[in-house]
């Protein structure tokens, strides 16, 4: 990865080694430079970026593709229409072999991968053709797909990030409780990096469940939150107060149908870390890797990640 301007707020260009791809990200304001440089009058993916305020709200997206793809984005920056982005990635060959197919080919699979993944606002009004290529020709073009979704994440964008695979038991919910410290034996449920967590406290009616994986924790839908917030969290914890309440304005959080003190989730949100996600749930301050609890052996988070630590170090 290379800062063109010094800045990772500037213009950003990114390789992988062995590999011919070649990705640049840049804000807005700096499309006219951009123009100027080869690899924008090259055939290639693009996609434009909208901003979001939290890690978990859904960012706007829109997927394209362009055989002059520089020249393209300034007509979309030009559209009174199209103003949602901030920045704009583009993805095309340093060997120049990517060809308007393959672009078409990319742009179908990012837009049904991006759809998929429920990660970001899909602004794309329908799907793009896929068209025809060799079979060859789609074995180089998953590859390249396999490359962007390695780079994005290294640029500061996960909205092609699939969602985890669920672990196979749903444990009972006395392992579970907020205020239970026990150690229970550890079993065998585990799914590669992903450990499953859950949430609960009777006296709120609190049930959440959760996902972790890559330092990232992801609380499933349906899970249970409080409705009412504590007044201590807009006071202590603006910041996850505010997160709270654009979560509820933009319907992924919603009224119970028969409970008034409980809110739904309706779709999978991720949060950058356990406290985040516990302080939404429960309405007040809380330090998350002690309200948490693992899914298989009913330990705390903290716990958990103390003893896998003394493991790594035998």
């Amino acid at each position: 990865m290379f800062l063109v301007d010094g800045s990772p707020s500037g213009i950003v260009t990114a390789e992988i080694m062995n590999w011919t791809g070649h990705a640049l990200l840049a804000p807005r304001s700096e499309i006219g430079r951009i123009r100027k440089r080869p690899e924008s009058q090259k055939t290639g993916i693009y996609f434009l970026l909208g901003e979001v305020a939290t890690s978990s709200e859904k960012r706007s997206v829109y997927i394209g593709e362009s055989d002059d793809v520089g020249r393209r984005i300034e007509q979309h920056a030009a559209s009174k229409e199209e103003d949602f982005f901030e920045r704009f990635c583009i993805f095309t060959s340093k060997d120049a072999n990517l060809t308007k197919a393959h672009a078409r080919y990319l742009e179908n699979r990012l837009s049904s991968i991006s759809g998929e993944s429920g990660r970001s606002i899909l602004l794309n009004s329908n799907t793009p053709p896929s068209g025809s290529l060799p079979e060859s020709d789609i074995a180089d073009m998953e590859f390249f797909i396999s490359q962007i979704e390695l780079v994005l994440p290294v640029l500061g964008y996960d909205f092609l990030k699939g969602r985890p695979s669920a672990i196979v038991a749903k444990p009972t919910l006395e392992d579970f409780l907020v205020d239970n410290s026990g150690i229970k034996n550890s079993g065998a449920n585990t799914a590669n990096d992903i450990t499953q967590l859950r949430l609960v406290d009777p006296k709120t009616g609190v049930d959440a469940t959760a996902l972790m994986s890559g330092g990232e924790y992801l609380v499933l839908r349906d899970s249970y939150a409080r409705a009412n917030a504590m007044d201590s969290l807009a006071r202590h914890l603006s910041g996850y107060n505010a997160l709270r309440n654009s979560l509820i304005g933009d319907g992924s959080l919603v009224p119970h149908p028969s409970r008034r003190d409980i809110l739904i989730f309706t779709r999978d949100v991720a949060f950058r870390s356990p406290s985040a996600a516990s302080a939404i749930i429960l309405g007040r301050s809380d330090n998350g890797r002690f309200s948490w609890k693992i899914g298989d052996t009913g330990e705390t988070l903290a716990q958990y990640q103390s003893r896998k630590i003394a493991e790594a170090a035998e």
